[in-house]
């Protein structure tokens, strides 16, 4: 199974952002012909006000960012792992921070709102409050692709280790984090935490980010890059620089199958009082 994640530096020009999304998907189906692509998080929007983060969501299924994913993954035939796109939901004044799955077909199999609200005050003092202008999610998922078993994740979460023992007690072989990690936090814990995750559930990790600068209100925002892929043992095989482009390489289910054979977690694991 080939993979393939696209690093994307988006705004808050929604249609422009959906450009560069089927560009970089074009460019990394034409040279490397993946089986599953993965988006980042917010792809087809980031900054601005909650006002505008509201005016830029969409329902779903339909909207500009769904649409086009949904074409695209139809006319490649690939699995699209649509990051996360802003969703309007109803009776609600926040938005969700929705990642949507595609199959080969077009088909949605899969939809997972971000659980954890990244509210936290960075180490230079910059504030971010998602909570304010994003809705969470409640429910752990996963879904199939050819046979592989893909679980689902958003950027914040990878924090929390118990949303990640959820998805692999759920069968997951893969899992997915689209992500916009800031700079500051993501140069000293985004690769340990990939590979954290990676070891801890013996799956492949894919990490998909933004990267570069965007104005968030008055405020210039920077995020940090380098996409990678975690095998399971915890070894990065592939990893993108900064700037926008995509990272592909192959990954092996056998490979699951072999490290959970030499270190059996999930039959070791107690339950603690």
């Amino acid at each position: 199974m080939k993979v393939a994640l696209i690093q994307m530096n988006s705004g808050s020009d929604k249609a422009a952002n959906i450009a560069a999304a089927t560009d970089l998907i074009e460019r990394a189906v034409a040279e490397e012909r993946p089986d599953w692509i993965c988006l980042p998080e917010v792809f087809d929007f980031m900054g601005g006000s909650h006002a505008d983060k509201v005016k830029a969501a969409e329902r779903m299924p339909g909207g500009p960012a769904y649409s086009a994913m949904q074409a695209l993954a139809k006319k490649h035939g690939v699995f699209i792992h649509a990051g996360s796109i802003l969703e309007k939901i109803g009776g609600e004044p926040r938005v969700g921070n929705t990642t949507v799955a595609f199959n080969r077909n077009g088909e949605e199999i899969a939809r997972y709102r971000k659980i954890h609200m990244f509210d936290i005050t960075g180490p230079d003092g910059q504030q971010y409050n998602e909570s304010s202008s994003m809705k969470p999610g409640e429910e752990v998922v996963t879904y199939d692709c050819d046979g592989v078993t893909v679980g689902c994740s958003i950027c914040y979460d990878i924090r929390f280790p118990d949303l990640f023992q959820a998805l692999a007690d759920r069968g997951a072989q893969v899992i997915a984090l689209p992500a916009a990690f800031t700079l500051q936090t993501g140069k000293d814990h985004w690769e340990v935490l990939s590979r954290a995750r990676a070891i801890e559930t013996e799956t492949y990790f894919c990490a998909s980010g933004q990267t570069g600068t965007f104005q968030q209100g008055n405020e210039t925002r920077a995020t940090y890059g380098h996409s990678l892929v975690v095998d399971p043992w915890g070894l990065v095989v592939a990893k993108a620089s900064d700037g926008v482009g995509y990272v592909a390489t192959r990954i092996d289910p056998e490979r699951v199958k072999k490290v959970r054979q030499m270190i059996p977690v999930a039959q070791h694991k107690r339950r603690l009082s």
